[in-house]
């Protein structure tokens, strides 16, 4: 089943890969979407169709932070192991993103003001510290405790 997320919020950005020796523009969406309200997604590459649906197995690549953390890092350094985000000294719009795989890891720059931008559209579908509203939580705990709905039974 493909993972495909459904349009709450999103915009395009491009990236600056850092290399050892040049940068490489990376194009890339941010996507935010009500049904998933503490996480924001990054998609990298062409994923995204002209209605905002973002398909990553059409051959892109995406990453699943919290929004809290992007939030975080837009000030001051946040974020631990895997994904990292500090906004650069001296430079007003510079973020850089650095994101760790066992395949290996990157260091990105891409403007923050794009990416503030992108978090007060999401702040005017959730607003900060009601996400918990947006999620059924005992619809949610009846699933995990009923190995996820497909035996009533529990076992």
């Amino acid at each position: 089943m493909p993972s495909r997320w459904t349009r709450g919020y999103s915009s395009p950005i491009t990236l600056q890969l850092v290399g050892p020796q040049s940068w490489t523009e990376v194009p890339a969406l941010l996507c935010y979407d009500a049904a998933d309200p503490f996480a924001v997604r990054i998609a990298f590459g062409d994923v995204g169709d002209e209605s905002g649906v973002v398909d990553p197995d059409d051959g892109g690549i995406a990453w699943l932070l919290s929004r809290e953390l992007l939030q975080a890092g837009l000030q001051a350094p946040a974020g631990e192991g895997d994904v990292r985000l500090w906004p650069a000294h001296g430079a007003s719009d510079v973020l850089f993103l650095h994101l760790r795989a066992p395949s290996g890891e990157a260091l990105f720059e891409l403007s923050r003001a794009t990416v503030a931008a992108f978090l007060r559209h999401t702040e005017a579908l959730v607003p900060s510290g009601s996400e918990s509203e947006q999620l059924d939580l005992d619809d949610e705990l009846h699933v995990l405790l009923s190995n996820g709905g497909a035996d009533p039974s529990g076992r």
